[in-house]
């Protein structure tokens, strides 16, 4: 991928390192108690950190130094006070943060040999699901211990989320997506078919559209209030690896879907007439795999990470707007904070960079 030149519209802010590739990093949402702008961050070598700006700079603090057992998924709770952390060691660690005491660790469920993959806090109680093979299970902070363990049964458990409601939790895996209500978790599941198997997931902030990345290449988009045949997406080079929605509605009525298959990234659109559904555009590829992407919130402007060694932002879905380095093997994860005014990336050999809006830019609106 040739570099641009453009509008510079972030700027680089700081950037630390971990002991191997940075495999996931989460922004505190506004409401913590913790200093504005803070983050965590997960490695491939075990290492849980946070970061805390401080008027004199980056504090780090340790959750969890190296085990040697990679942590694949972090969550923080919708107040953050907790932030969880699973991965290879099979544990789910939960620590309670604070501004006036040290971090606690308040449960430590220990699930060897399964591989946590996969976990989500409910977007309004402290409830966290997790992944544990063919299982879901629930943990309640108010009542610290595990409230629900949900069969999948048809397979392993490859993606979890929560409506946005938090009265649905949604899993998938072969054929088919399952809906669990919160209100009684003994009921039967809702089941959504998919012909091959889902292994991604994303609702729609709205709640409105559910949509599916699944492994025969195809992805299906579902209306939830109205449970017809869904729209289905084909044609992609390899199986879905990224699939992100932004949090604007558009002129017609619904927000943007970005999805990633190998190196290209393609923008859905809904379309006017519901028989042709939703209408794609290309913007490009990168020279590897992508990673990881995410719409600025407030916006459209996508971001996209891949192990050829850039982030790109994607203007106006037709333009790339600007290129950011800063992982000399390539780039692994991607988050904005929540306000959009920061973007934070992951690299291949742990580096962890942090850029800010500049305060001229122009051109984060579509």
């Amino acid at each position: 991928m040739s570099r641009v030149k453009g509008q510079e519209i972030l700027k680089l802010q700081w950037q630390q390192s971990l002991a191997d590739y940075v495999t996931a990093i989460v922004w505190f949402p506004l409401k913590a108690a913790l200093p504005a702008n803070s983050l965590v961050a997960g490695s491939a070598a075990g290492e849980v950190v946070c970061y805390l700006p401080t008027d004199s700079g980056i504090e780090s603090l340790s959750l969890q130094s190296s085990t040697d057992e990679s942590i694949d998924c972090l969550a923080i709770s919708t107040d953050g006070q907790f932030v969880a952390a699973g991965g290879q060691s099979g544990e789910v660690k939960i620590w309670q943060l604070g501004t006036d005491a040290e971090p606690e660790l308040v449960a430590n469920l220990d699930n060897a040999p399964a591989w946590v993959d996969r976990m989500a806090w409910n977007p309004h109680r402290n409830q966290l699901a997790f992944s544990l093979g063919r299982y879901v299970q629930v943990w309640d902070a108010i009542e610290n211990e595990v409230v629900a363990t949900l069969n999948f049964e048809n397979s392993t458990v490859l993606d979890i989320t929560w409506h946005p409601d938090g009265d649905r939790l949604t899993v998938a895996g072969y054929q088919g997506i399952k809906v669990w209500s919160a209100q009684d978790w003994d009921e039967d599941p809702y089941l959504i078919a998919i012909p091959s198997a889902s292994n991604l997931i994303a609702w729609s902030p709205d709640g409105k559209y559910i949509a599916s990345g699944n492994i025969d290449r195809t992805i299906a988009v579902i209306e939830w209030e109205n449970m017809g045949q869904p729209w289905v997406m084909r044609g992609f080079p390899n199986k879905i690896r990224q699939l992100v929605w932004s949090d604007t509605a558009l002129k017609r009525g619904a927000p943007l879907l970005a999805s990633s298959s190998s190196e290209s990234i393609v923008v859905w659109e809904k379309h006017l007439d519901e028989n042709v559904g939703w209408e794609g555009k290309v913007l490009g590829q990168h020279d590897a795999f992508v990673e990881a992407m995410q719409f600025q919130p407030g916006d459209s402007l996508l971001a996209t990470a891949s192990k050829d060694g850039w982030v790109v932002l994607w203007q106006k879905l037709n333009r790339i707007a600007q290129m950011l380095e800063g992982a000399s093997n390539g780039f692994s994860a991607l988050s904005w904070q929540p306000k959009g005014q920061q973007l934070a990336a992951g690299g291949q050999s742990g580096e962890l960079v942090v850029w800010s809006k500049v305060s001229r830019g122009q051109g984060f609106g579509r």
